[in-house]
């Protein structure tokens, strides 16, 4: 029996491609600690996203691999997820008890991006993650609808300095719509909601979250020049139809972002495709391929191409969005590999910044 080197242990597990981060986990960085004696073998790895519902299937894979390899009587793999906080550039300040910050956001409405938001913000929370929702949305706000929060719910304010959020489902919640009642419209003009809007960032007492999903209003105007520029946004997910309207928008929310330095994660298609409950035919009410050609012309993932159906849309009315009503549906398993992508290309872009920022040396001279 020839005996086990680090070099073999790592020369295995570069076989392995991490489905999120594309990258074998010596390759990315995620390897941590190799112990090998008498034939036994432990690693440890980490990843820099959330991935509860991932890491046990892939802490098994790798240790099949590595019994295979000679020498090895047993191997152990042990997989753990940190998530490290945004690292804001410029004069940017960080909010308070947040890590970082995904904007939601679409060039208009009624393409679905609350009903992504809400429930990338509970695929995060299944995976592990702490995770808080602010609904920026001043002019439509939904997401205490789709959390089913009682209308006429107030937030708690501690020390008359900041807002306590609402709980459920696990998220950390926050919106105008706790402030106000139902039926009372924002006639706001875009520098006062600007004002709110930062308000309800700042002054939200948020605790410890991994990540805080920003449920962006649709448009490119003031609000979301406003977020960019004075909140730490990680990144951004676009939201489209594959219909050539909702894509001449969604481009312009790409080249927004782009111009205030915040990474684009990906875009999500949501009604890319129509399946008759009667009789199982398929079809493309609003085009085909749309999201993947808006992806491919900005070099960014396509992180879901969701389908038109009637169980998203009743279950966010209901206050129970897909991934809690049916955890296990096929939909909610494509919002549950969203969340996790959305966190490793948080990650990733993390690693780029800080492999870009110039070493500070002091001298006495």
């Amino acid at each position: 029996m020839s005996a086990v080197t680090r070099a073999a242990v790592e020369a295995v597990l570069r076989q392995y491609l991490d489905p999120h981060l594309n990258q074998d986990p010596v390759s990315a960085g995620c390897v941590r600690d190799v112990a090998i004696q008498d034939g036994q073998v432990s690693v440890r790895l980490e990843l820099g996203y959330a991935a509860g519902l991932f890491k046990d299937g892939w802490e098994q894979l790798l240790e099949a691999g590595l019994r295979n390899l000679d020498g090895v009587r047993e191997a152990r793999v042990q997989v753990d997820c940190t998530i490290a906080p945004h690292q804001a550039l410029g004069q940017v300040q960080g909010l308070h008890g947040v890590k970082n910050v995904i904007a939601v956001a679409s060039g208009k409405g009624g393409v679905g991006k609350s009903t992504t938001a809400a429930n990338l913000a509970l695929a995060l929370v299944r995976e592990g993650a702490r995770v808080g929702m602010l609904d920026a949305d001043i002019y439509g706000p939904s997401q205490g609808i789709m959390f089913g929060i009682p209308e006429g719910t107030r937030p708690e304010v501690r020390d008359q300095k900041a807002f306590v959020p609402l709980q459920a489902h696990g998220v950390q919640l926050m919106s105008m719509a706790f402030l106000t009642d139902d039926n009372t419209p924002m006639v706001w003009r875009g520098p006062v909601v600007s004002g709110a809007l930062l308000q309800l960032a700042t002054q939200t007492d948020w605790d410890d979250l991994d990540y805080l999903v920003v449920d962006m209003p649709p448009g490119t105007g003031d609000i979301q020049l406003t977020l960019a520029q004075k909140v730490p946004v990680a990144g951004a997910v676009i939201v489209t139809t594959p219909q050539d309207l909702a894509l001449l928008d969604a481009k312009k929310g790409v080249e927004m972002f782009r111009k205030v330095n915040i990474p684009v994660l990906g875009v999500v298609e949501n009604m890319a495709v129509h399946i008759c409950s009667n009789c199982g035919h398929a079809e493309h009410l609003f085009g085909e391929g749309g999201g993947e050609k808006l992806a491919a012309q900005y070099n960014v993932e396509l992180l879901a191409s969701l389908p038109l159906s009637m169980d998203i849309r009743s279950q966010a009315d209901a206050g129970r969005p897909t991934v809690i009503a049916d955890p296990d549906s096929p939909v909610s398993l494509i919002y549950q590999q969203m969340a996790r992508t959305v966190g490793a290309r948080i990650a990733q872009s993390g690693q780029i910044i800080a492999q870009s920022m110039p070493p500070i040396v002091i001298t006495e001279d």
